[in-house]
């Protein structure tokens, strides 16, 4: 993801009706279904509740919809590629 531009930020609604910002820190498709990772953006980053929040986006009603990812194996492997893209960035920008 490019910082160019500056980060992107989106506002989520939970099925309570609550509103987060999360931070977009990137996309990647694994096995044929997209995640995305966030940070949340309105949350203090000494709060134990602060940490990365992984979301798979579902189609519903032809609509795409970020949804929870229920499986822990498939949130381990997916929090395990997302791991391997941020720190091969990290290693990129590094480089430059």
């Amino acid at each position: 993801m490019s910082e160019e531009f500056g980060p992107d930020f989106v506002s989520i609604t939970d099925e309570e009706g609550n509103e987060f910002e999360l931070e977009h820190l990137g996309t990647l498709e694994h096995k044929g279904t997209t995640y995305m990772a966030f940070l949340p953006a309105d949350m203090d980053e000494d709060d134990e509740d602060y940490g990365i929040i992984l979301l798979k986006v579902i189609q519903e009603n032809g609509e795409d919809l970020l949804a929870d990812i229920d499986n822990e194996a498939e949130l381990n492997e997916v929090y395990d590629q997302f791991m391997e893209q941020l720190f091969a960035e990290d290693e990129e920008d590094e480089g430059e």
